[in-house]
Protein backbone atom coordinates (compact mmCIF):
# COMPACT_ATOMS: atom_id res chain seq x y z
CA UNK A 1 0.00 0.00 0.00
CA UNK A 2 0.98 3.40 -0.34
CA UNK A 3 2.05 4.87 2.47
CA UNK A 4 4.69 8.23 3.94
CA UNK A 5 8.26 7.87 3.84
CA UNK A 6 8.90 9.21 7.62
CA UNK A 7 6.14 8.65 10.77
CA UNK A 8 5.67 11.02 13.41
CA UNK A 9 5.85 8.48 16.71
CA UNK A 10 3.09 9.88 19.34
CA UNK A 11 4.34 7.60 22.42
CA UNK A 12 5.48 9.92 25.50
CA UNK A 13 3.74 13.08 24.80
CA UNK A 14 0.92 12.79 27.80
CA UNK A 15 -1.19 16.25 27.96
CA UNK A 16 1.33 17.54 24.76
CA UNK A 17 0.16 15.18 22.25
CA UNK A 18 -2.57 17.35 20.79
CA UNK A 19 -0.48 20.19 19.98
CA UNK A 20 2.73 17.70 18.88
CA UNK A 21 0.58 15.78 16.80
CA UNK A 22 -0.90 19.16 15.26
CA UNK A 23 2.41 21.01 15.19
CA UNK A 24 4.21 17.37 13.53
CA UNK A 25 1.79 17.43 10.51
CA UNK A 26 1.76 21.23 10.24
CA UNK A 27 5.62 20.82 9.65
CA UNK A 28 4.72 18.33 6.47
CA UNK A 29 4.27 14.99 8.51
CA UNK A 30 1.53 12.85 6.92
CA UNK A 31 1.69 9.90 9.11
CA UNK A 32 1.14 9.43 12.56
CA UNK A 33 1.89 6.58 14.64
CA UNK A 34 0.27 6.06 17.65
CA UNK A 35 -1.36 2.89 20.40
CA UNK A 36 -4.39 2.52 22.26
CA UNK A 37 -2.20 1.81 25.47
CA UNK A 38 -2.77 4.69 27.96
CA UNK A 39 0.98 3.74 29.51
CA UNK A 40 2.92 5.45 27.09
CA UNK A 41 0.55 6.57 24.58
CA UNK A 42 -2.24 9.35 24.42
CA UNK A 43 -4.57 8.20 21.98
CA UNK A 44 -7.26 10.25 22.33
CA UNK A 45 -4.92 13.67 22.60
CA UNK A 46 -3.79 12.30 18.96
CA UNK A 47 -7.26 12.74 17.81
CA UNK A 48 -7.74 16.54 19.35
CA UNK A 49 -4.62 17.21 17.44
CA UNK A 50 -6.38 16.03 14.06
CA UNK A 51 -9.54 17.41 14.51
CA UNK A 52 -7.18 20.37 15.01
CA UNK A 53 -5.42 20.37 12.11
CA UNK A 54 -9.05 19.49 9.79
CA UNK A 55 -10.76 22.38 11.27
CA UNK A 56 -7.71 24.42 9.96
CA UNK A 57 -7.84 23.18 6.48
CA UNK A 58 -4.21 22.27 6.86
CA UNK A 59 -5.17 18.23 5.60
CA UNK A 60 -8.31 16.39 5.32
CA UNK A 61 -8.36 12.79 6.98
CA UNK A 62 -7.22 11.11 2.90
CA UNK A 63 -3.75 12.86 3.63
CA UNK A 64 -3.07 10.95 6.48
CA UNK A 65 -1.56 7.77 7.16
CA UNK A 66 -3.27 6.60 10.72
CA UNK A 67 -1.49 3.65 12.48
CA UNK A 68 -2.72 2.53 16.09
CA UNK A 69 -1.70 -0.59 17.86
CA UNK A 70 -3.34 -3.41 20.13
CA UNK A 71 -2.01 -4.23 23.03
CA UNK A 72 -2.06 -6.90 25.80
CA UNK A 73 -3.14 -6.43 29.15
CA UNK A 74 0.58 -7.20 30.46
CA UNK A 75 1.76 -4.03 28.57
CA UNK A 76 -1.06 -1.76 29.52
CA UNK A 77 -1.88 0.25 32.84
CA UNK A 78 -4.93 0.19 34.79
CA UNK A 79 -6.49 2.69 32.15
CA UNK A 80 -7.61 -0.41 29.45
CA UNK A 81 -9.52 0.20 26.51
CA UNK A 82 -11.28 -2.99 26.49
CA UNK A 83 -13.03 -5.43 29.26
CA UNK A 84 -9.69 -7.56 30.53
CA UNK A 85 -12.41 -10.05 31.96
CA UNK A 86 -13.79 -11.16 27.72
CA UNK A 87 -11.74 -13.10 25.25
CA UNK A 88 -8.99 -11.93 23.34
CA UNK A 89 -11.00 -11.78 19.92
CA UNK A 90 -13.63 -9.11 21.97
CA UNK A 91 -10.84 -7.46 23.74
CA UNK A 92 -9.29 -6.91 19.81
CA UNK A 93 -12.69 -5.48 18.59
CA UNK A 94 -13.19 -3.36 21.46
CA UNK A 95 -9.42 -1.89 21.18
CA UNK A 96 -10.44 -1.04 17.41
CA UNK A 97 -13.85 0.69 17.95
CA UNK A 98 -12.44 2.49 21.10
CA UNK A 99 -9.31 3.72 18.66
CA UNK A 100 -11.90 4.58 15.84
CA UNK A 101 -13.87 6.89 18.52
CA UNK A 102 -10.01 8.55 19.41
CA UNK A 103 -8.68 8.84 16.51
CA UNK A 104 -12.61 10.41 14.85
CA UNK A 105 -12.57 8.41 11.54
CA UNK A 106 -14.17 5.02 10.41
CA UNK A 107 -10.72 2.70 9.11
CA UNK A 108 -7.17 3.04 10.15
CA UNK A 109 -4.30 2.42 8.06
CA UNK A 110 -2.57 0.14 9.61
CA UNK A 111 -3.35 -1.94 12.69
CA UNK A 112 -0.19 -3.43 14.43
CA UNK A 113 -0.21 -5.71 17.17
CA UNK A 114 1.93 -4.40 19.78
CA UNK A 115 4.44 -6.97 20.61
CA UNK A 116 3.52 -11.14 21.08
CA UNK A 117 2.45 -12.46 24.31
CA UNK A 118 5.60 -14.38 25.12
CA UNK A 119 9.17 -13.40 23.62
CA UNK A 120 9.98 -17.05 23.06
CA UNK A 121 7.74 -17.53 19.67
CA UNK A 122 4.73 -17.51 18.10
CA UNK A 123 1.73 -18.13 21.27
CA UNK A 124 -2.00 -19.27 20.75
CA UNK A 125 -2.64 -16.07 22.45
CA UNK A 126 -0.96 -14.29 19.23
CA UNK A 127 -3.07 -16.64 16.96
CA UNK A 128 -6.37 -15.75 18.20
CA UNK A 129 -5.57 -12.20 18.37
CA UNK A 130 -4.43 -12.03 14.67
CA UNK A 131 -7.11 -13.94 13.29
CA UNK A 132 -9.20 -11.15 15.28
CA UNK A 133 -6.97 -8.44 13.22
CA UNK A 134 -7.53 -9.84 10.26
CA UNK A 135 -11.50 -9.64 11.04
CA UNK A 136 -11.28 -5.49 11.41
CA UNK A 137 -9.18 -5.74 8.46
CA UNK A 138 -11.92 -7.15 6.06
CA UNK A 139 -14.35 -5.20 7.65
CA UNK A 140 -12.68 -2.29 6.28
CA UNK A 141 -11.45 -0.59 9.86
CA UNK A 142 -8.05 -1.40 9.13
CA UNK A 143 -6.58 -1.09 5.82
CA UNK A 144 -3.79 -3.57 6.63
CA UNK A 145 -2.10 -5.09 9.94
CA UNK A 146 1.48 -5.22 11.51
CA UNK A 147 3.45 -6.70 13.90
CA UNK A 148 6.01 -4.67 16.66
CA UNK A 149 8.79 -6.01 18.69
CA UNK A 150 9.75 -9.34 16.88
CA UNK A 151 11.99 -11.35 16.42
CA UNK A 152 12.74 -13.28 13.31
CA UNK A 153 11.26 -16.85 15.12
CA UNK A 154 8.19 -14.64 16.30
CA UNK A 155 7.90 -13.63 12.20
CA UNK A 156 8.97 -17.54 11.30
CA UNK A 157 6.31 -18.94 13.07
CA UNK A 158 3.77 -16.47 12.30
CA UNK A 159 3.72 -16.96 8.84
CA UNK A 160 4.16 -20.25 9.17
CA UNK A 161 0.73 -20.49 11.27
CA UNK A 162 -1.14 -18.23 9.45
CA UNK A 163 -0.24 -18.32 5.51
CA UNK A 164 0.58 -14.23 5.22
CA UNK A 165 3.15 -11.66 5.92
CA UNK A 166 2.23 -8.78 7.99
CA UNK A 167 2.51 -5.54 5.94
CA UNK A 168 4.40 -3.80 8.11
CA UNK A 169 7.10 -4.66 11.25
CA UNK A 170 7.96 -2.16 13.85
CA UNK A 171 11.32 -2.53 15.75
CA UNK A 172 13.45 -0.91 18.10
CA UNK A 173 16.76 -0.55 15.78
CA UNK A 174 19.66 -0.76 17.34
CA UNK A 175 23.32 -0.84 15.31
CA UNK A 176 25.19 -2.76 17.77
CA UNK A 177 22.56 -5.38 16.27
CA UNK A 178 23.51 -5.06 12.75
CA UNK A 179 20.45 -2.40 12.77
CA UNK A 180 18.24 -5.46 13.25
CA UNK A 181 20.04 -7.34 10.38
CA UNK A 182 17.96 -10.23 10.27
CA UNK A 183 14.48 -9.19 10.82
CA UNK A 184 15.28 -6.73 7.83
CA UNK A 185 16.35 -9.27 5.81
CA UNK A 186 12.87 -11.21 6.45
CA UNK A 187 11.42 -8.52 5.76
CA UNK A 188 12.92 -8.10 2.10
CA UNK A 189 12.85 -11.53 1.39
CA UNK A 190 8.87 -11.28 1.89
CA UNK A 191 8.36 -7.51 0.47
CA UNK A 192 7.32 -6.22 4.54
CA UNK A 193 8.03 -2.99 5.00
CA UNK A 194 10.51 -2.60 8.18
CA UNK A 195 9.21 0.36 10.25
CA UNK A 196 12.67 1.41 12.81
CA UNK A 197 11.98 3.33 15.77
CA UNK A 198 14.35 4.52 18.25
CA UNK A 199 17.06 5.24 15.68
CA UNK A 200 18.06 8.03 17.40
CA UNK A 201 17.91 7.31 21.11
CA UNK A 202 19.06 3.12 20.73
CA UNK A 203 22.19 4.53 18.98
CA UNK A 204 23.81 7.44 21.01
CA UNK A 205 26.86 5.87 20.14
CA UNK A 206 26.44 6.05 16.24
CA UNK A 207 25.75 10.23 16.42
CA UNK A 208 28.70 10.25 18.24
CA UNK A 209 31.21 8.33 15.97
CA UNK A 210 33.54 9.92 13.66
CA UNK A 211 32.29 8.40 10.60
CA UNK A 212 28.68 9.42 10.93
CA UNK A 213 29.83 13.20 12.03
CA UNK A 214 32.01 13.03 8.98
CA UNK A 215 29.51 12.25 6.57
CA UNK A 216 27.22 15.22 8.21
CA UNK A 217 29.94 17.95 7.73
CA UNK A 218 30.57 16.96 4.27
CA UNK A 219 26.91 16.95 3.63
CA UNK A 220 26.35 19.75 6.22
CA UNK A 221 23.58 18.53 8.12
CA UNK A 222 22.97 16.65 11.40
CA UNK A 223 24.21 13.39 12.60
CA UNK A 224 20.89 12.85 12.65
CA UNK A 225 19.73 13.50 9.68
CA UNK A 226 22.63 11.33 8.03
CA UNK A 227 21.20 8.57 10.40
CA UNK A 228 17.85 8.84 9.48
CA UNK A 229 18.63 9.19 5.82
CA UNK A 230 20.60 5.84 6.23
CA UNK A 231 17.84 4.29 7.54
CA UNK A 232 15.87 5.05 4.45
CA UNK A 233 18.65 3.86 1.91
CA UNK A 234 18.71 0.49 3.42
CA UNK A 235 14.83 0.23 3.07
CA UNK A 236 13.32 1.52 6.60
CA UNK A 237 10.40 3.21 7.02
CA UNK A 238 11.71 6.09 9.78
CA UNK A 239 10.06 6.87 13.01
CA UNK A 240 10.97 10.39 14.67
CA UNK A 241 9.22 11.46 17.93
CA UNK A 242 10.67 14.76 18.49
CA UNK A 243 9.25 17.31 20.32
CA UNK A 244 11.24 20.35 18.68
CA UNK A 245 9.53 22.33 15.41
CA UNK A 246 13.17 22.60 14.22
CA UNK A 247 13.93 19.18 14.87
CA UNK A 248 10.59 17.44 12.77
CA UNK A 249 12.00 19.84 9.83
CA UNK A 250 15.40 18.70 9.85
CA UNK A 251 14.14 14.97 10.18
CA UNK A 252 11.68 15.29 7.45
CA UNK A 253 14.90 17.34 5.20
CA UNK A 254 17.02 14.41 5.72
CA UNK A 255 14.96 12.87 2.89
CA UNK A 256 16.99 15.48 0.59
CA UNK A 257 19.98 14.22 1.54
CA UNK A 258 22.13 12.16 -1.17
CA UNK A 259 24.05 9.57 -0.12
CA UNK A 260 26.51 7.41 -1.65
CA UNK A 261 26.82 3.78 -1.64
CA UNK A 262 29.66 4.28 0.25
CA UNK A 263 28.80 6.38 3.03
CA UNK A 264 25.65 4.04 3.70
CA UNK A 265 27.39 0.75 4.02
CA UNK A 266 30.00 2.89 6.16
CA UNK A 267 27.17 4.16 8.78
CA UNK A 268 25.57 0.73 8.48
CA UNK A 269 28.77 -0.85 9.77
CA UNK A 270 29.12 -3.11 7.07
CA UNK A 271 31.55 -3.38 3.78
CA UNK A 272 29.13 -5.73 1.92
CA UNK A 273 25.23 -5.11 0.62
CA UNK A 274 23.67 -6.83 3.14
CA UNK A 275 22.60 -3.66 4.61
Amino acid sequence: MNHPDFLYGTAWKEDRTPALTELAIRQGFRGIDTANQRRHYFEAGVGEGLAAVYRAGIVTRDDLFLQTKFTYVNGQDRRLPYDPSADLSTQVAQSMASSLEHLGTDHVDSYVLHGPASGRGWSQADAEVWTAMVKERDAGRARVLGVSNVSLRHLEAMVAHHGEVPAFVQNRCFARMGWDREVRAFCRANNITYQGFSLLTANPEVLQSPIVRGIAAQHKVTAAQVVFRFAQAAGMLPLTGTTDAAHMAQDLASREIVLTDEEVKLVSGTTDTGI
